[in-house]
């Protein structure tokens, strides 16, 4: 099996997904600015700190050239892994169900600041 790990500016856990996907078969980085996927059998969306670490990071990632390609790869059936940062761009890619909010005891002191 053959894995792409797709590498957005500012992943730092590209290399360790890489590390562990070539101890079960063969792996590349698939770099976010290219639309070929390698012909890859599988992707890795890592973590790490794409386009920083907030809510609705993934927003941005979604529009990278290379998720055009993952997101007709996953419509296709082809196995898509999301880690961290990841899962929130295959949610903003619109490849899983639902949205990120922020957690809900932020979301109290922050009405309790702005209503003090």
């Amino acid at each position: 099996m053959k894995f792409g790990i797709v590498r957005f500016p500012g992943t730092c856990d590209d290399v360790d997904a890489l590390q562990a996907a070539q101890r079960v078969g063969d792996a590349e980085i698939l770099w976010w600015a290219d639309k070929d996927l390698h012909g890859v059998d599988a992707i890795v969306v890592p973590g790490g700190f794409s386009y920083g670490d907030y809510l609705r990071a993934g927003a941005i990632a979604r529009f990278a050239p290379v998720m055009e390609s993952v997101i007709a790869f996953a419509r296709e059936g082809g196995p898509v892994l999301g880690i961290c940062n990841g899962f929130q761009v295959l949610c903003e890619a619109g490849l899983l169900p639902g949205a990120l909010l922020p957690n809900a005891s932020l979301r109290d002191r922050k009405s309790t600041r702005l209503n003090s």
